[in-house]
């Protein structure tokens, strides 16, 4: 599976909101820097599963909506919304947040990537 195809797969899956998914994309050494509206979040491996696993507790449904996305090769830059549906309110999707994020993949998983969001 190409970079763009890897990306792809993983935003249409349930990773976001399910660690033992979120790990299979994962490569051991990932790190991600997030500017997010609190500032600057820098997780690796284990974070990021501690994350997903918290976003697991909240979420019980998510989707992304990806406007853009370009590729060369093991780079892959995507925009995109993350929806959102929550436990107590299972009917309402919600528009979480807008991303735009960087990805290297090694190896075949996501290494290191590159975030920036801005709430709904």
């Amino acid at each position: 599976m190409n970079a763009k195809k890897l990306v792809q797969a993983f935003y249409k899956s349930d990773a976001l909101i399910d660690p033992a998914e979120m790990a299979t994309y994962l490569h051991p050494e990932v790190k991600v820097e997030w500017n997010s509206t609190k500032g600057l979040i820098v997780m690796d491996h284990d974070e990021i599963i501690a994350f997903t696993t918290e976003l697991s507790k909240a979420y019980m449904r998510t989707k992304v909506r990806m406007s853009h996305i370009v590729h060369e090769g093991d780079m892959v830059s995507a925009r995109y919304s993350h929806f959102v549906k929550t436990i107590e309110n299972p009917r309402e999707e919600m528009l979480l947040a807008h991303f735009f994020v960087i990805w290297e993949v090694r190896d075949g998983k996501l290494f290191r990537g590159y975030q920036m969001s801005q709430l709904s």
